[in-house]
């Protein structure tokens, strides 16, 4: 993939999807950048560009978070499904191809980014609204951050490439130490925080965009991010205590006003299921989102909402196949988590289906994102927009950080805040004491099917527990490798050390 990946540097492969729209731009090379970035429109459509890449990172979170969690538990019949390696900790995955596709999709973001910041420095005054040029400058830079923070929690070390750079150039750089990566991370989204409009500054056709208060929520999802264990692993934890830091960013997007917390306006169920609706898009729960289209040309619709759900679920619905293949089940330490009346459930997960005069399916599985009413004929057009941060998580990830000593108060910052949490699940309220597991089990349920679910093992400090006690109760067919540290981050994709050998060394444990 490297040659691959550089090949695009070079190249500049620029497909065009974002906001809702599609915009039509032959390819351009590297020897006509600079005369292709010679009209304001060429740089809209240059950061498009870097924001397409966010189009397959909902099913990087399913494939690589969800499905290496306790949430599923994702044995195959066959056992030969790529996903049954991530789920099973197997040491052979360096060529999966979903641990392909995270390098290799972060990486043309990056590439994408940069190039269009050095377009910025070198062309950029023909974007004669210096706002606007600034505004460009901190999208690029949002979400070159986004796609190198994406890697460090994947893989842990990584290349340091914050400019264009020509093949020779990529064959010689090294991985850099994980915190250099952080250093430019958190650069990247101090100046996107201080320099990106807030949410209602957008209009119409930029709803989608990362705003302010995105950026802040990723600075302190960062910032936690690096507070965690290190493992004795080069991976994303570094054992910093910057909860207090993180706690001021989380802080500031409460105080902006900008968000509601969805509370029950009928039941429940509503208050709920609202938030993923298709027709409650862009709703004041989401802080930032992927967006989609359906029914474009070039296609720009989503492919994670199926990805979870086996055929045979749309074949009892009567819909088209949407290349699910087989059951990916929810796992039953899951499923036994949940409270009586809890609507999140049966909302997020479905019991079971049964196709007429076929078989019939007991085992339960994600359907979070899946509408009856709304299956495209094509898998690849999903028009659901994902939701990558929202309100609910903010308060949350703050509740996170009193309980690790960052100001606040553990009745208002944290139990009140996870008791409007059960309240609007359908559960008591009334829980006094909040400890770090329960929040965690609490979040593991309000986000279901999201992709947080490994992530915040890793970031707790529970994953070297809870691992190994779900594969003892719930790998009922023990093909589950037992868990190490060295599995909280994936290997480097093997055709990345197979392009120079010697280049990478790969992670411990592959």
């Amino acid at each position: 993939m490297k040659k691959t990946l550089y090949t695009i540097l070079v190249t500049g492969t620029v497909l065009i999807t974002s906001c809702k729209k599609s915009l039509d731009q032959l390819p351009i090379s590297n020897n006509t950048t600079d005369t292709y970035f010679a009209a304001p429109n060429d740089f809209l459509q240059g950061i498009n560009a870097v924001y397409n890449d966010l189009r397959t990172y909902p099913d990087r979170l399913l494939n690589l978070s969800e499905t290496r969690s306790d949430n599923l538990y994702a044995v195959s019949e066959g056992g030969v499904r790529d996903w049954e390696g991530i789920n099973s900790f197997f040491k052979t995955i360096a060529a999966n191809p979903y641990v392909e596709e995270g390098w290799s999709k972060d990486f043309n973001g990056i590439s994408r980014a940069n190039t269009l910041l050095d377009q910025l420095t070198k062309n950029g005054t023909v974007i004669t609204d210096a706002a606007l040029r600034t505004r460009y400058e901190a999208e690029a830079k949002f979400l070159r951050a986004f796609y190198y923070f994406d890697l460090v929690r994947l893989y842990g070390r990584v290349p340091l490439i914050d400019h264009p750079v020509l093949t020779d150039e990529a064959l010689n750089i090294a991985r850099s130490p994980v915190a250099d990566i952080y250093g430019l991370i958190i650069s990247d989204l101090q100046f996107a925080a201080e320099n990106l409009p807030i949410p209602s500054a957008y209009g119409v056709a930029d709803k989608g965009r990362a705003s302010k208060f995105a950026a802040k929520s990723l600075l302190a999802l960062v910032y936690m991010t690096r507070s965690g264990p290190t493992y004795s692993i080069d991976g994303p934890g570094l054992g910093l205590n910057e909860w207090s830091l993180a706690a001021t960013q989380l802080t500031d997007v409460i105080n902006s006003g900008a968000y509601t917390f969805a509370t029950n306006t009928g039941t429940a169920t509503t208050a709920y299921s609202s938030i993923f609706a298709l027709t409650n898009e862009n709703n004041r729960e989401v802080v930032f989102n992927v967006e989609y289209a359906t029914g474009s040309n070039p296609q720009i619709g989503a492919t994670y909402p199926w990805l979870l759900v086996p055929d045979g679920y749309f074949q009892s619905l009567g819909k088209p196949n949407q290349g699910g293949l087989e059951i990916r089940p929810v796992s039953n330490n899951l499923l036994n988590s949940y409270e009586a009346n809890d609507i999140r459930k049966p909302f997020s997960i479905q019991a079971g289906y049964a196709i007429p005069r076929g078989v019939t399916e007991t085992r339960s599985f994600f359907k979070k994102y899946v509408d009856p009413t709304q299956v495209p004929a094509s898998r690849t057009d999903w028009a659901i927009n994902f939701i990558v941060m929202r309100y609910t998580d903010v308060l949350l990830l703050k509740a996170e950080c009193v309980l690790h000593g960052a100001p606040g108060s553990t009745a208002t910052d944290v139990d009140a805040i996870v008791n409007n949490v059960r309240i609007r699940a359908g559960l008591a309220g009334g829980k006094t004491g909040i400890t770090l597991p329960q929040l965690m089990e609490e979040r593991r349920k309000e986000f279901a099917a999201e992709g947080t679910r490994w992530h915040d093992l890793v970031r707790s400090g529970l994953v070297t527990t809870v691992m190994p006690a779900w594969i003892a109760a719930d790998d009922v067919r023990k093909q589950i490798q037992p868990f190490n540290n060295n599995y909280i981050i994936y290997p480097v994709p093997q055709s990345q050390l197979d392009v120079k050998i010697g280049l990478y060394s790969q992670n411990a444990g592959y």
